[in-house]
């Protein structure tokens, strides 16, 4: 069977005919030849000249036309010798020599053809696979090159023409290392020497981003995977190469996206709190105007108290601090970019979260509750990013309670398996169906009239960046819990 399944060539009928057609011109040709010639030769000359046909039949068409050509060879001796004087018993024994020749002659001759059969068979097959392969190494998008132990290049497909820039005749025979930049142009040979010894796999069925260089001299990022093949006593190496700067681009991209995509979160969060924040600020910044007014006109009237001044002065420091912390704890929430993970407090996270999530809620008598773990208090994130989670679970918990009797927030913490912390935001509100709990964290989807479905997306995204998973689920007694994790601080941090 070939490569594609197709069966071993047969004989065609007209080779059939050829080969017994040539069997009967033979005997008839040695057999002219004989009775030509009768009257020059006697019985066992005659006999030998049959040899020729028999030999040729049985080479040309195998052991039915040999053995058709061998009877018919003994016949045609038989007359001869009798028209030559008659059977004696040399003549018998050259007939018996002929028949034993025919037969012999027979079976070398079908082994002959069985094995021209099958090495016609097999140079198809041979034929038809390398044609199978080249057509895969023509059409196949990655590049593939195919080096020996020494590194030298023994095959170069089309698609690495295209992506290196050289043609096949510049590379073949030349080592692999020129399609790459230096260093690693110059240790390469090491490389796999290193392997050949020792045996130890660094790219070999692993695979890996590396660096190639074109014909032109620029260089590239390419997905490299090499596989390893023994034939005889040589080794051989396969490598499929790839070009991913368009990939490397389009995540280089898509973080960007998804870095505005967060920014662009903080600002429309903000904007839903402007309002609110409002009346906060307004609350500080009214008790410094009357604190200042009335210390004011305690100086106007002369009989100013120096305590009760200091006192009035000092309350209106505190109102301005007041003021100030909001404004800082706003700036750092809408603040652009992204921080490097730091060792960070739960208990400070979840407690400058909730302070700005339920800006304006103390009218909707909301309550918060708080189960924070001293064993689970430090780990490893980025603040802003962290407190942007938190305050949009604690907001959306906020909105899932509007219309209840009971508005209660649980934010606890505990420690969790592999070295994690999970900190979780449960709410007293209506709970989420099952349906629709499957697609919570889904883009674009909310349950909200005036939502865009952006919110938990963002937060799976920051949660999952920072090697942690989040998940809701229905709180027992009603209402809902989201959870999620973040990488524990080591043990070492929290004594420092």
């Amino acid at each position: 069977m070939g490569p594609l399944g197709q069966q071993k060539p047969m004989r065609s009928p007209a080779s059939h005919a050829l080969a017994y057609g040539a069997t009967l011109a033979c005997v008839a040709l040695s057999l002219l030849v004989v009775l030509l010639i009768q009257p020059e030769i006697a019985g066992r000359p005659a006999t030998l000249l049959f040899v020729p046909a028999v030999i040729v039949a049985a080479a040309l068409g195998g052991a039915l036309p040999g053995l058709i050509a061998s009877g018919a060879s003994v016949v045609g001796a038989a007359i001869a010798i009798a028209r030559a004087g008659g059977f004696d018993t040399a003549s018998t024994v050259d007939l018996i020599v002929l028949g034993a020749i025919g037969l012999a002659s027979s079976w070398f001759g079908e082994r002959l053809l069985r094995a021209r059969a099958d090495a016609a068979a097999r140079t198809a097959e041979v034929t038809e696979q390398s044609a199978f392969l080249q057509s895969v190494l023509d059409t196949v998008p990655d590049a593939i090159m195919v080096i020996d132990d020494r590194g030298l290049l023994l095959t170069y497909s089309p698609a690495a023409k295209r992506l290196f820039g050289y043609d096949a005749d510049e590379v073949l025979g030349r080592n692999v290392s020129m399609l790459m930049p230096s260093p690693y142009r110059d240790h390469h040979d090491a490389y796999i020497e290193r392997y050949l010894k020792t045996g130890e796999r660094r790219i070999i069925g692993i695979g890996r981003v590396v660096v190639g260089q074109r014909k032109d001299g620029t260089t590239f990022p390419m997905e490299l995977a090499v596989a390893e093949m023994r034939a005889g006593s040589g080794r051989y190496f396969t490598g499929f190469v790839r070009d991913v700067t368009e990939r490397q681009r389009t995540e280089a991209r898509l973080h960007d996206l998804q870095t505005e995509l967060i920014h662009v979160s903080r600002l429309t969060a903000m904007g839903e709190m402007a309002s609110a924040l409002a009346h906060e600020l307004n609350q500080p910044l009214s008790a410094i105007a009357n604190y200042l007014r009335g210390s004011r006109r305690l100086i106007d009237r002369g009989d100013a108290d120096p305590g009760v001044l200091g006192g009035a002065l000092d309350k209106a420091a505190d109102q301005a601090l007041r003021a100030g912390d909001i404004i800082h704890r706003l700036r750092d929430f809408v603040a652009k970019g992204e921080g490097e993970p730091l060792v960070e407090r739960v208990g400070k996270l979840v407690e400058e979260a909730t302070a700005l999530a339920l800006v304006g809620a103390k009218e909707l008598g909301v309550s918060v509750r708080y189960a924070l773990d001293p064993e689970a208090d430090f780990v490893l994130a980025d603040r802003v990013q962290i407190q942007q989670v938190l305050v949009n679970l604690i907001r959306n918990a906020v909105d899932a309670m509007e219309g209840t009797q009971r508005r209660v927030i649980t934010i606890a913490s505990a420690p969790a398996e592999g070295g994690f912390v999970e900190i979780s935001v449960r709410d007293t509100g209506i709970g989420i169906p099952s349906e629709v709990a499957e697609r919570l964290f889904q883009p674009f989807f909310t349950t909200k009239p005036s939502g865009m479905g952006v919110g938990l997306s963002i937060c799976r995204t920051i949660v999952e960046a920072h090697g942690g998973r989040i998940a809701a689920e229905a709180a027992p007694g009603g209402g809902t819990i989201f959870r999620f994790t973040l990488r524990a601080a080591p043990s070492e941090v929290h004594h420092e």
